[in-house]
């Protein structure tokens, strides 16, 4: 899977205000294994240790007491919680996505589901500005908390710069020979494996590609790599691959490093990605920054994030998916125009141009006279 989270969104902001900004002063508040994992910062920001998540009484007010000794200004909290919380600042809140608040999960009572909705609402209102990753997010925001768009700024998110090192060398094709016995033309899946990343229909659309290839007598030996997590949880995608006579041309890959996945990404035919929803996105513009074409979906955020550089489709109707994966796959003018393309979208999107606007928002909100220390969440 990708190793996109709340962590690697803190690690990547962190590392662009340390580029940038070297006179306020900020505090890393969380493990010390994972401010750890954070490169070298200059001196204006520091580590304090909390063991605890601060999901728990204990956690919470250890934290409140960090935040009253160091007297911030502000504090960033880089994801979206419910239990409200009486910090002694001001907060700016990241939101990922909403997906929790538009699928209601089945293994709550409606009273549960009810209560977590209305306190995470409170928590949204409670803070002085919300950072949203797309245009999507913020709307969803709006609509679903009654949240004024004038209190939310849009922060894209961006990709790794490993991602950015590159082709793949001879020597890491090798690798992926070698050590994953990857020598056929593949079809590729990164990303976490859920419901809402549609690959039921990734798998039934691939079956049906396959036997489109047959009757025409190409690409016999084309597989599809789903790189991703927790697949004992999701027997039904067994099942799907099973119905659809594939069990010897997909492959379930587990977790593989960075390191490993940009060569996957940079030998894949196509990355496919007819994800459900999304609040921003990232896997199809890791892919493109290696200039593999893209087949994704037409709904949620990526339009947004992919614009023209990548073919969108409908991603409830497995035959337009597959449709599209056999035109990507035989066409090589649709191949290099989507390529060229795919390159320039992923100059739009870089951490440092985020990092800016973060700032932008804490100056707004604590204030340009105020002595600025601000707090980001190591999680």
């Amino acid at each position: 899977m990708t190793e996109f989270g709340v962590g690697t969104y803190t690690r990547n902001v962190v590392r662009a205000l340390g580029r940038l900004d070297h006179s306020n002063e900020y505090f890393l508040i969380g493990s010390p294994q994972k401010v750890a994992e954070i490169d070298p910062l200059p001196p204006n920001f520091q580590a304090i240790p909390l063991l605890d998540d601060g999901t728990t009484a204990k956690g919470y007010l250890e934290c409140r007491a960090i935040l009253k000794r160091v007297n911030c200004d502000l504090v960033h909290i880089p994801h979206l919680f419910w239990m409200p919380r009486t910090l002694p600042c001001p907060y700016v809140m990241t939101v990922h996505d909403v997906l929790e608040h538009m699928y209601r999960a089945h293994d709550r009572s409606s009273m549960r589901r009810s209560l977590h909705f209305h306190l995470t609402r409170r928590v949204l209102r409670g803070a002085a500005r919300i950072l949203a990753v797309s245009k999507y997010t913020k709307s969803e925001i709006e609509k679903l908390f009654g949240i004024p768009g004038s209190r939310i700024e849009v922060v894209y998110n961006a990709i790794d710069e490993r991602f950015l090192r590159g082709h793949a060398s001879d020597s890491e094709r090798q690798v992926l020979a070698e050590r994953y016995l990857v020598t056929y033309p593949f079809l590729l899946y990164a990303g976490r494996i859920s419901p809402p990343k549609n690959l039921v229909r990734i798998i039934e659309a691939f079956s049906a590609l396959k036997a489109e290839l047959e009757k025409e007598g190409r690409f016999p030996d084309l597989k599809l790599i789903i790189i991703g997590d927790e697949l004992s949880k999701h027997p039904d995608l067994r099942r799907t691959v099973i119905r659809g006579g594939v069990q010897n041309d997909v492959r379930f890959m587990g977790f593989v490093p960075i390191e490993m996945l940009r060569v996957f990404y940079d030998a894949a035919k196509i990355f496919v990605f007819p994800s459900l929803y999304e609040g921003f996105g990232l896997p199809p513009l890791e892919a493109m920054a290696h200039g593999t074409p893209v087949v994704t979906s037409n709904t949620s955020s990526l339009p947004e994030v992919v614009g023209n550089a990548a073919v969108m489709v409908n991603p409830e109707n497995v035959f337009e998916i597959m449709r599209a994966l056999h035109r990507v796959l035989l066409d090589q003018q649709v191949r290099d125009k989507f390529k060229q393309r795919a390159y320039e979208q992923v100059k739009k999107f870089s951490w440092d141009a985020s990092a800016r606007q973060i700032l932008g928002v804490y100056e707004a909100v604590a204030g340009k006279q105020t002595r600025e220390i601000q707090y980001v969440k190591a999680v």
